[in-house]
C-alpha cells in the first residue's frame, strides 16, 4: 500500500480519516499541520512530498463556505482550483496517487434522476464551479487520481448541519427547515472508510467516483431525523427554499448514483439514517 499523506488534516474529513486509521490500525500515515501542507504553496508541497515519499495523498483541503464564496471568488478559486492543481503537480513529480475530494454541487440539480459520473456537470454557484475547475485541473495534470464527489458531509467533528441542528434544537422551540432541496447526507466516517478501501484495493481504476450514504432525503426530513434520534423536543416546520434566500443557489436535486464505486471496489454503503444514528451516539458519548 505505501505511506498515506493527508492534506487538510485539521478539517472534518481529515479528523475522520485519523479516527478511522486508528480503528483500522493503518499506521503508515501522516497528518501534517496546515502550515506544512499549504496547498497554495507549490514549492512547499513538493518539498513535503519529497521528504515523506507517500504512495497516496488524500486532499481534504477545500474552501467550503458556499455562500461566502459568492463574495470571496478569488479565494475560493485559489483554494479549490489552484490548490488542487498545485497538489496534482506535486504528486506527479513524486510518483504519488492523489485522492481528491469533490462535491455534488458540480451539478445543476434541475432533474429528478440519480446523477452518474458521466452526467454533465453544470454548477450554479461559485463554490461548485471552483470545485469542478479543481477536478479538471487534477485530471489534466495527473493520470493517477481518484476524484470522489460526496454530499452533505457531517460527523462528530467540526461544524456541520447535524451539530448545528442539535444546538439550535436545544435553544429554540421551533425551527423552519428547507424542504425542497433533496440529496443524501453523508457520514464522513463512512467516506473515510471508503477512501481507505480504495487505497487498500491497490486498484488502478483511476477516475471520478460518487460516494454518499444510501437513500434520499430533504434538509427538512434530515433535521426531523436528527431531532427524533436525539430525542430533541423542537417543532420543525417545512419551508420552501424561496422563504430562506441565500447568496448561493443550491441544487434542488443532487442525489448521486453510487453504482460505479460499489461495483469497482466492492464497497458496501450504509443507509443514511443508520449512519446518523451512529454519529449521534458518538456525540452523546462526548
Amino acid at each position: 500500500m505505501g505511506k498515506i499523506l493527508i492534506v487538510g488534516a485539521g478539517g472534518q474529513l481529515g479528523q475522520c480519516l485519523k479516527t478511522v486509521a486508528e480503528r483500522r490500525a493503518i499506521t503508515d500515515i501522516v497528518f501534517p499541520a496546515e502550515a506544512d501542507a499549504n496547498i497554495l504553496d507549490q514549492t512547499g508541497l513538493t518539498s513535503l512530498l519529497q521528504k515523506e515519499k507517500p504512495a497516496f495523498v488524500i486532499n481534504c483541503a477545500a474552501y467550503t463556505a458556499v455562500d461566502k464564496a459568492e463574495d470571496e471568488v478569488e479565494l475560493a478559486k485559489a483554494v479549490n482550483e489552484t490548490g488542487a492543481a498545485n497538489l496534482a503537480l506535486a504528486c506527479a513529480s513524486n510518483n504519488a496517487v492523489l485522492v481528491h475530494v469533490s462535491t455534488d454541487f458540480v451539478f445543476e440539480g434541475n432533474l429528478v434522476k440519480l446523477l452518474t459520473e458521466d452526467d454533465e456537470a453544470n454548477p450554479i454557484n461559485v463554490y461548485g464551479q471552483t470545485k469542478l475547475d479543481g477536478e479538471k485541473a487534477v485530471i489534466a495534470l495527473l493520470n493517477e487520481h481518484f476524484i470522489i464527489r460526496t454530499s452533505w458531509l457531517y460527523s462528530e467533528y467540526a461544524n456541520n448541519f447535524v451539530k448545528t441542528m442539535l444546538k439550535l434544537g436545544a435553544e429554540r422551540d421551533e425551527l423552519n427547515i428547507i424542504a425542497d432541496q433533496v440529496g443524501t447526507p453523508t457520514y464522513a466516517i463512512d467516506l473515510a472508510n471508503a477512501i481507505f478501501d480504495i487505497i487498500l484495493s491497490d486498484s488502478k481504476a483511476y477516475g471520478v467516483y460518487h460516494y454518499s450514504n444510501e437513500g434520499v432525503t430533504s434538509w427538512f426530513d434530515f433535521a426531523k431525523a436528527i431531532f427524533d434520534i436525539s430525542e430533541t423536543d423542537v417543532k420543525a416546520n417545512p419551508i420552501p427554499g424561496s422563504a430562506y434566500p441565500t447568496k448561493a443557489i443550491r441544487p434542488a436535486f443532487s442525489v448521486m448514483d453510487k453504482s460505479k464505486i460499489k461495483n469497482t471496489f466492492g464497497i458496501a454503503i450504509p443507509y443514511w439514517r443508520d449512519s446518523l444514528i451512529a454519529c449521534i451516539k458518538k456525540l452523546n458519548e462526548k
